[in-house]
């Protein structure tokens, strides 16, 4: 695979720069958290609706200007990463019916993705301004946000092998990329290469390391299932 032509960006870890956004991050996540629980039923449902328009606005404001700088392109822009699969299903989840095996894709997904991707930041197309910061954590805030939020003031809740689903579900989609990735060139869900930042979850070369990072996602979704049936109380 040829070396990334887009510009990026490693936030150093515990840097003053890294501690700054990732308060701002969890001022973001805990904050609507809180201030839901003083709200009635439909005030926290428009509440939810408010949190997915400003994603899907963040979203499209970002590839749009991506495509208008001439940065968009199939090998790097494709929402086949799980932050941008994440993404796309917060845009839409909130607005569905049947939001069931959505809701429990995106709730490991997006918290444990979210926070792993602002613990580790590599921020693309990036170039120094401070809207590319705010887009950056303020989106990965919200695929933590949103599945939360709909799990303590929504009603979705979690299956009893919801977390050995999405292994299942992270391996298939690791199988598909694979081609994929070897046909247009790109590194989505990094199962081409190991990805620009240090990650403590990436362990050795390829395969060895996505059969870790497969490893680790089954620990972590039990551990994020387990931790969530005892409930979060703010």
């Amino acid at each position: 695979m040829e070396e990334s032509p887009i510009p990026y960006y490693v936030v150093e870890f515990l840097s003053e720069e890294w501690i700054t956004w990732s308060a701002f991050s969890l001022i973001f996540i805990v904050t609507p958290l809180v201030f839901a629980k003083y709200l009635n039923s439909s005030q926290k449902k428009y509440l939810l609706y408010i949190m997915s328009v400003l994603l899907i606005i963040e979203y499209t404001g970002e590839n749009l200007k991506n495509i208008l700088n001439g940065f968009w392109n199939i090998q790097y822009n494709l929402p086949l990463h799980l932050c941008g699969m994440s993404t796309l299903i917060c845009c839409f989840l909130p607005f569905i019916k049947k939001q069931k095996k959505w809701f429990e894709f995106v709730y490991y997904t997006g918290i444990l993705g979210g926070l792993m991707s602002i613990l580790t930041p590599q921020i693309n197309q990036f170039d120094g301004q401070l809207n590319e910061y705010v887009n950056y954590y303020s989106s990965h805030s919200l695929i933590i946000l949103i599945p939360l939020y709909m799990y303590m003031y929504q009603g979705a809740q979690l299956t009893r092998l919801s977390w050995l689903r999405l292994f299942f579900n992270i391996s298939l989609l690791v199988i598909i990329l694979m081609p994929i990735n070897f046909i247009i060139g790109s590194n989505y869900m990094y199962v081409a290469e190991l990805p620009g930042v240090d990650n403590p979850l990436l362990i050795g070369g390829w395969p060895y390391y996505i059969l870790f990072g497969l490893l680790f996602v089954l620990l972590l979704a039990y551990l994020l299932y387990v931790i969530t049936k005892r409930r979060i109380i703010l």
